[in-house]
């Protein structure tokens, strides 16, 4: 039998792409050099048409010529080192898919070292977990489109679907699907500190319960808010912990969260490029500050903490953070899409936004009922700079301002910390604000290093001699 697909990497996420691709239809051939995991896929195959080994000889044997093949390995070297391993082997025209965690930087350099030497190459963003991969994730490829339009029929087969519509679509030039990824794995770094600060207020002021978390949680997820992320937040607070009789898991978890670098690598790039993200920033901040967790046990017994006052109306309290938590989530798929958009002109990546809200409605970890309306936003304005400006959400944002603020205030009061909250707002409060005060800023620059300032009665630059 000659197959379709080639998948290399046989862990948990290709193993469950390619028994997708085998559910749609497709004959899909599998290549680890893990005996056991192979032994196990031939295994769950059964009536599917799924042949896998260890044998890259065999392996490509198999598959149909041009040959399509996946790489799901980690990032990094590994993924150098399995293409170089394949490349005296394949033919001219065969087309190398890397669906992992990819620094877009590396599959800038691999798209180009492949196709001087003949080859195809596409880097695929690969969003939604296992049971994404399984059931059937979000996906965003990127670069040349001819290869896209080769594997096309098998990625919209085996991705999710909104509306009978696929979650998959060609993103662009170059690196293109791999930014993307990079840039919904920031704005998932967002969505889920945000959901912390929120816990913690439910927590702390309003004096909630896990079981009332996660009843709130779960109303939340019925309207506005609806995503995969509130989803599992709240079935969270309802998990028992199987180690000690009558304690929620929650309790029991160290709050030391860790991070594998995408969230880092979406702020150093918006960094490079000069475009705001700090909600963004901030989760990734939050991320590193609870990793000094012997010295915050130090610096709390040395400072104390402040008294926390319970809210008296839990109720109200509750709409206030759902308010503020949807305003948050909005300003932080702003940020994230403004970062894609300043990308997309200065690498020539060719990304429409519209497609790219499209793709993320389902599959992904950040799919939420919000994307539905971010998608129409751009496809009303594809030159849409940042959606603080579309009339979409202008009015949402102007009902919900009150709430984040009187939340960021309370937390202020009590000393919480709302890293991620405050930031939203705050960012909110400079995009929307006529004159910010950075003219100190650059007088101050000009004071000490002579670099110019422009003036708003003038045009031009000018330097002035100060204090003489």
């Amino acid at each position: 039998m000659q197959y379709d697909f080639g998948m290399i990497g046989l862990g948990t996420m290709g193993r469950n792409f390619l028994l997708n691709v085998a559910d749609r239809g497709y004959a899909a051939a599998g290549l680890d050099l893990n005996a056991d995991q192979v032994a196990s896929l031939n295994e769950e195959a059964g009536h599917r048409k799924i042949q896998a080994t260890t044998d890259q000889s065999e392996f490509l044997q198999m598959l149909k010529t041009p040959r399509t093949i996946m790489l799901l390995v980690p990032a990094g070297k590994v993924v150098d080192a399995v293409i170089e391993g394949l490349l005296p082997h394949l033919d001219q025209g065969d087309l190398i898919i890397d669906g992992g965690n990819s620094h877009y930087a590396d599959t800038s350099r691999r798209a180009e070292a492949l196709q001087s030497q003949g080859f195809r190459f596409l880097g695929v963003g690969v969003s939604g977990g296992e049971e994404g991969a399984r059931k059937g994730p979000s996906i965003m490829p990127g670069g040349d489109f001819s290869a896209w339009e080769q594997v096309q029929p098998i990625l919209e087969a085996v991705s999710a679907k909104v509306d009978r519509e696929p979650c998959v679509a060609y993103m662009g030039k170059g690196a293109a699907g791999h930014y993307v990824k990079m840039v919904h794995n920031g704005i998932e770094y967002g969505m889920m500190q945000l959901l912390a600060e929120t816990y913690d207020m439910l927590r702390r002021i309003g004096g909630f319960t896990n079981a009332e978390i996660h009843e709130t949680f779960s109303e939340w997820n019925k309207g506005p808010l609806q995503s995969f992320l509130v989803e599992i937040t709240a079935e969270i607070f309802a998990q028992a912990d199987d180690k000690i009789e009558g304690a929620d898991l929650i309790d029991a978890i160290l709050d030391k969260a860790k991070q594998k670098g995408t969230g880092k690598w979406t702020s150093q790039t918006a960094m490079d490029l000069g475009v705001p993200v700090p909600t963004i920033d901030a989760a990734v901040t939050m991320r590193g500050l609870s990793s000094f967790w012997r010295f915050r046990q130090t610096a709390a017994q040395k400072y104390g903490s402040f008294p926390t006052e319970r809210i008296e109306n839990k109720e109200t309290f509750a709409v206030q953070l759902e308010h503020a938590l949807l305003f948050s989530f909005i300003l932080t798929y702003a940020q994230g899409l403004h970062l894609l958009s300043v990308a997309s002109e200065e690498m020539d990546l060719d990304l429409r936004l519209s497609d790219t809200a499209k793709i993320w409605r389902g599959g992904c970890i950040i799919r939420a009922e919000l994307l539905e309306d971010i998608r129409q936003a751009y496809a009303g304005n594809p030159d849409l700079a940042n959606l603080v400006g579309s009339p979409v959400f202008r009015g949402r944002l102007k009902t919900l301002l009150p709430s984040v603020r009187a939340v960021v205030e309370t937390a202020t009061q009590n000393g919480i910390p709302l890293l991620a909250l405050s930031s939203a707002l705050h960012y909110f409060e400079a995009l929307r604000a006529a004159r910010l005060p950075l003219n100190l800023v650059q007088a101050q620059r000009d004071y000490f290093g002579a670099h110019t300032y422009e003036r708003l009665d003038a045009d031009g630059t000018f330097h002035t001699e100060w204090g003489k």
